[in-house]
């Protein structure tokens, strides 16, 4: 599970629970309805979840902007996380889209539900996946060429200084309480770390891993650690992730190396997480050319780690992160559209 998704597992709210119980359109066309209006009525009304999370929230409202602008869906943007979202897609059709659907979690149940016909995998979301790992500063990797995995990076302790452990080099961990804690733990051990002239470096909390990174930029030292993406202090310093030198092995990851009591870690690297858009039967029949942007839309990590740099910058909304990227590249959002509705979506927003 990716350290930034705490998935709640409380019940929906109270929108997204009257969304679940679904409404008939009932919509009458005049007789010599112009294109657009048709395309509106194939659409029709259509539910988006907006999870809760930067990077799916304004991908919710990139959505909501093209789909209601380009194509005239009527949308609704409702609350969600994703374990209740697809849960309640799965059980009740509601809502239609989780334009970021994190499925490794629920991964069994979910491709049940695809072969059963209920939903749909449509474009992966994230076209990099979610990336976990050890990093390092690009200015550390261009400065040692001969640095690339991380059985090279704990051959030089003297690059990445403790500041409280003298003549020690320090690796820095997820934030208490993530379960990303515990893997960079068993990591630790499973590369002999410590007899390598390692301290495993506690930061507390998110905050703290993002400040030691900012702190390490400033003054352009060494730093080492478990970090993931896409996130906005990727876009902002960029980092170089270390290769683990060996596969992921799931069943070990599974036995061993993501539990708390696990004595003998084995080297392993971590999952790439795959980040489908998923859509529910209904609208993948009913939502006419609708589905095909959603079955073409999808962004590299670099794209992502950008905007959501410069959202947190200007302390942005999602809304205004959409409006943000869809003004400023459209040289990405243009291929996910056809021309007609790119410009049709460039002459109400932008």
């Amino acid at each position: 599970m990716n350290p930034t998704r705490h998935f709640a597992l409380a019940a929906l709210s109270s929108a997204m629970l009257l969304a679940a119980c679904g409404k008939k359109e009932e919509v009458a066309a005049p007789a010599a309805a112009p294109a657009a209006e048709a395309v509106a009525q194939a659409c029709g009304k259509v539910t988006v979840a907006n999870m809760n999370w930067q990077s799916a929230e304004v991908l919710a409202n990139i959505d909501e902007i093209i789909l209601s602008k380009g194509y005239g869906c009527e949308v609704e943007l409702v609350p969600g996380d994703t374990m209740p979202t697809l849960t309640a897609m799965m059980e009740k059709g509601q809502p239609d889209v989780a334009p970021e659907a994190w499925v490794n979690a629920v991964r069994q149940p979910l491709d049940a539900a695809v072969k059963e016909g209920k939903l749909h995998y449509a474009a992966l979301a994230l076209k990099d996946g979610g990336v976990e790992g050890w990093w390092i500063p690009k200015y550390v990797a261009d400065a040692n060429p001969d640095i690339k995995t991380i059985d090279d990076a704990l051959k030089r302790p003297d690059l990445f200084p403790s500041a409280e452990n003298k003549g020690k080099g320090a690796v820095h961990n997820c934030p208490s309480g993530w379960n990303c804690q515990i893997t960079t733990g068993n990591a630790f051990k499973a590369w002999d770390a410590a007899k390598q002239g390692f301290v495993l470096l506690d930061t507390g909390s998110a905050a703290g891993l993002d400040g030691s990174i900012a702190k390490a930029y400033e003054r352009k030292e060494g730093w080492l650690g478990y970090y993931w993406a896409p996130t906005s202090i990727l876009g902002k310093y960029e980092m170089v992730k270390l290769d683990a030198g060996v596969p992921h092995d799931k069943e070990a990851w599974e036995a061993c190396n993501s539990k708390t009591e696990c004595d003998n870690p084995v080297k392993n690297d971590w999952a790439s997480a795959e980040v489908y858009t998923v859509i529910t039967d209904r609208f993948q029949k009913a939502g006419g050319p609708a589905v095909d942007y959603l079955n073409t839309r999808s962004w590299g990590n670099d794209t992502v780690n950008g905007l959501l740099a410069w959202m947190s910058d200007n302390q942005a909304t999602g809304a205004d992160g959409a409006m943000h990227f869809l003004k400023s590249q459209p040289e990405i959002w243009t291929t996910w559209v056809s021309p007609e509705v790119a410009e049709k979506i460039k002459g109400e927003v932008l």
